[in-house]
């Protein structure tokens, strides 16, 4: 029996649709399934502002800086981490609180100064 080329392709089609299904489905998000713990996502979080402040993102002074606390919230629907640092270097006080969010898998999302 041989098959036409449409039916071949629609054949395979079938094969690799489950797979481009989910493909996109986590898009911006991390595709790693496995959480991390509050002590890693102050160790990321503590490198995303050490690059932040080497790319000139920040002052140089947010480098020695710890975070000042770390809890999961709950943004547009999904969990994230929350860490906050405070720099009282900083003259500006809208400026001193940085808050990094991640994903629960450690994954960079964003990072500002009004932790929205």
């Amino acid at each position: 029996m041989r098959l036409s080329p449409i039916l071949l392709g629609f054949i395979l089609s079938l094969f690799t649709l489950p797979s481009m299904a989910g493909s996109d489905h986590d898009h911006g998000h991390s595709h790693s399934h496995t959480q991390i713990d509050q002590a890693t996502a102050i160790i990321h979080a503590t490198k995303i502002v050490a690059a932040l402040a080497n790319r000139d993102k920040l002052d140089k002074s947010w480098e020695s800086i710890t975070a000042s606390s770390t809890e999961k919230k709950v943004y547009e629907g999904a969990q994230e981490w929350q860490v906050i640092f405070v720099n009282d270097k900083i003259k500006d006080p809208a400026r001193q609180k940085l808050y990094i969010f991640l994903t629960l898998g450690g994954d960079y999302i964003a990072a500002n100064f009004t932790g929205k």
